[in-house]
């Protein structure tokens, strides 16, 4: 699957998915086959990190 390019975009679409359909991050990059230092790094560039207690980037 293809993920938003657009770090905000990719937030929201990050977020709402952890929030409705995966209890962990972990999870998430495993069901969607994504690379997670990738978002990480993408969301990290716009002040933004990753919550496990949330499970968001908060």
């Amino acid at each position: 699957m293809n993920l938003p390019q657009d770090p905000v975009m990719l937030l929201s679409y990050v977020n709402t998915q952890l929030r409705d359909n995966y209890s962990s991050l972990d999870e998430l990059c495993a069901a969607l086959t994504a690379d997670k230092d990738e978002i990480t790094a993408k969301l990290r560039g716009i002040n933004y990190e990753y919550d496990e207690v949330r499970n968001a980037f908060v």
